[in-house]
């Protein structure tokens, strides 16, 4: 298959970042994966922390520009911005767009447990999208295949 696709947020934190983690998981070599952010920053620990109860270890990746992002190099752009603006990606890609709100938050009176809870969310929001994804790309590919 010769797709790719990119995960676009504005941080590169938490949502990009487990989508990119969820989606290698997911589709191992046959699609490669990418995310960036109009403002990077640092991967979220609670990022990692909730993506390792999966055995997904985002440990190596770090926040990354769209700026820095070969337009040529993806084939679907997924921007996953809720009430923030979404960074512009040129090219053309296909795009698709998951509005999931953003698990981080510098509110003092979250508990930890309550920051670790709304990254799951949407840690789990993201990985039945990808699941609805990856069913769609299979019957489009069996749609295409001949019948014997």
């Amino acid at each position: 298959m010769n797709k790719s696709i990119l995960f676009l947020c504005v941080a590169n934190s938490a949502r990009s970042q487990m989508a990119e983690g969820l989606a290698r998981s997911l589709f191992g070599e046959r699609i490669p994966v990418q995310s960036a952010g109009s403002a990077p920053s640092r991967v979220n620990p609670y990022a990692l922390e909730v993506m390792a109860e999966l055995d997904i270890d985002l440990g190596a990746h770090h926040s990354k520009s769209v700026q820095d992002i070969d337009p040529a190099t993806a084939d679907t752009v997924i921007t996953l911005c809720a009430e923030e603006v979404c960074p512009a990606f040129l090219g053309q890609a296909k795009r698709l767009h998951w509005p999931i709100p953003d698990p981080a938050s510098d509110d003092p009176a979250l508990s930890r447990q309550q920051q670790l809870e709304r990254f799951r969310v949407a840690r789990d929001t993201i990985a039945a999208k990808l699941e609805q994804l990856a069913q769609e790309l299979q019957d489009s590919t069996n749609s295409k295949s001949p019948r014997g």
